[in-house]
């Protein structure tokens, strides 16, 4: 599982018939691979939640998604697992089948709500407008297969 996060100031998605929004937090762009499984997401949703990528008072990285009390915006992006090796069309193969995706992706999102943050949604494999005002700019990738 993938995930690409930043942080924003704010964040919003808008498909045809629903718009999410948050304010200070992160957007985590979400991707699941084939083989993935509730292991990858609980990996990712403890990193998520806690990875310190918030400044402190002396602007140091020293402070979590649970520590300032912001939101996380989660949006599937199976795009995430493109390979553009070869050709000019990217290969999706190492997406997973979409009933698999969205399986995990809300088994994900419950995951991170567990943790404490409010969490809201995009629409799983719908056509979305993304707002991303990043902070900083932050922005890091986390993958739960590679781990130390």
């Amino acid at each position: 599982m993938r995930a690409l996060i930043q942080r924003v100031k704010r964040g919003g998605v808008r498909t045809a018939g629903a718009h999410s929004t948050i304010g200070p937090g992160l957007v985590v762009l979400l991707g699941v691979g084939e083989g993935d499984s509730e292991t990858d997401a609980d990996f990712l949703a403890e990193k998520i939640a806690n990875l310190r990528i918030f400044s402190n008072a002396a602007g140091k990285f020293d402070r979590s998604l649970l520590d300032t009390g912001g939101a996380a915006l989660v949006i599937s992006q199976f795009t995430l697992y493109a390979d553009a090796a070869g050709g000019r069309r990217p290969d999706f193969t190492g997406a997973a089948k979409p009933s698999e995706a969205l399986r995990l992706y809300d088994y994900f999102t419950k995951a991170l709500r567990g943790k404490g943050p409010p969490v809201r949604t995009g629409v799983f494999a719908a056509d979305m407008e993304v707002e991303i005002i990043n902070d900083g700019p932050v922005t890091i990738w986390l993958d739960s297969r590679v781990k130390k």
